[in-house]
């Protein structure tokens, strides 16, 4: 079977496709650098709670503690989850999603547990302020970079899975 094909139409039709996804990549874009109050945020409930944990505090309140920790989070992703304008399938988040919030969560970890340990060691006083202070700084200096590097892939993958369907 040989269909012509009008070389202008065939244009016309790529570019119908192609600038509603150029559209929806600037707005992931646009969210993952813009909009650093979510950050901001969650590195101070987190500075609230890590300098709350170190006070010596009955095992009731800090379990009172510990939930609003959760509940804040919780009701922090909630908020900024129905603020986003696009909608992605899961098949938009790459590995490197998912590697960027495992790698958040180590060196989250690494930077309480290193200060804990330093402050420990070094016998300094207000020693939970300090491991709080630390730990929402490397929060705060990975989240961004990780978020840019994690999205900078999904316009790379949609362009060649445009290709692919071109080429059958």
């Amino acid at each position: 079977m040989s269909t012509s094909v009008n070389a202008e139409q065939a244009w016309q039709d790529l570019q119908r496709i192609r600038v509603p996804q150029e559209r929806v990549y600037d707005e992931i874009e646009r969210c993952a650098e813009g909009d650093p109050r979510a950050t901001y945020t969650t590195a101070g409930i987190m500075w609230v709670f890590l300098a709350v944990s170190g006070l010596d505090l009955p095992g009731w309140a800090f379990g009172l503690v510990l939930a609003a920790y959760v509940a804040l989070l919780g009701s922090l992703a909630v908020i900024y989850n129905r603020r986003t304008r696009m909608r992605l399938h899961r098949s938009r988040h790459s590995w490197r999603s998912v590697a960027a919030f495992f790698a958040g969560m180590v060196v989250t970890a690494v930077a309480i547990l290193g200060s804990g340990l330093l402050v420990d060691w070094l016998a300094l006083p207000y020693g939970s302020l300090i491991r709080a202070t630390v730990s929402a700084g490397a929060f705060v200096l990975f989240i961004g970079p990780a978020n840019r590097w994690a999205v900078g892939s999904l316009r790379d993958r949609g362009t060649s899975d445009l290709r692919k369907g071109a080429g059958r």
